[in-house]
């Protein structure tokens, strides 16, 4: 009897030590998962906030420059009653607004300028549109940028006989300021621009120099 009730105790014994550690291995499970559940939280979390701070020092999406100038130099060839004269190209006035990337690469930016004109005693001037891809990249920081662009010229007002359109170029070298501003900084640029008179004859090319704001918005 006694061999018997030993039995039955020690298997009595067993049966609780092992149901304990079960329970405990079971308790040890449940908070690995919930402490790996902690971490990946806490992982995602401190990904958004870099992520955050990565997305206000690149600024935002948009990206857009306005800038005035003036004409260093400039010629024109049969061009009003003139063959040829120099120096009469005045001002341009315009903006600049990125509608494109090659991600570290180039930004493809659509440009219109506003430029006057004075000889003959009289006073055209031009709306000159055209997309212009400039590199390196603005997302990328780097302070100096080069670029070039073809487009159209409508002249608002020109002299008589002369074509009313255009085919614009530019060529242009500049540098840029960023964080400045909360929202942007300060650039300056000069360059080349020039047209081709489409419907008559005419020609004109310019060097320019000019400087506005830049916005990272």
């Amino acid at each position: 009897m006694r061999l018997i009730f030993l039995t039955i105790l020690c298997s009595l014994m067993f049966s609780t030590a092992y149901g304990q550690r079960v329970e405990l291995n079971d308790g040890e499970s449940t908070s690995w998962k919930e402490k790996a559940k902690k971490l990946k939280q806490g992982r995602g979390a401190a990904a958004k906030y870099m992520n955050r701070k990565v997305a206000q020092f690149d600024g935002g999406s948009r990206y857009l420059k306005i800038h005035l100038g003036t004409f260093t130099d400039s010629e024109a060839y049969r061009w009003g009653d003139e063959d040829s004269w120099t120096d009469k190209a005045k001002t341009n006035i315009g903006v600049t607004y990125r509608v494109g990337e090659w991600t570290n690469s180039m930004d493809l930016f659509f440009r219109a300028d506003l430029i006057s004109y004075s000889f003959d005693g009289e006073k055209p001037y031009k709306l000159s549109m055209m997309p212009v891809i400039a590199f390196p990249d603005s997302k990328s920081k780097f302070p100096l940028y080069f670029g070039g662009g073809i487009g159209a010229g409508i002249f608002l007002k020109q002299v008589s006989g002369e074509s009313s359109i255009s085919l614009d170029y530019n060529l242009l070298f500049g540098a840029r300021f960023f964080d400045v501003l909360p929202v942007g900084g300060f650039f300056i640029e000069s360059g080349l621009k020039g047209h081709v008179h489409l419907l008559s004859s005419g020609q004109f090319n310019g060097t320019y120099l000019s400087g506005g704001m830049v916005f990272n918005f």
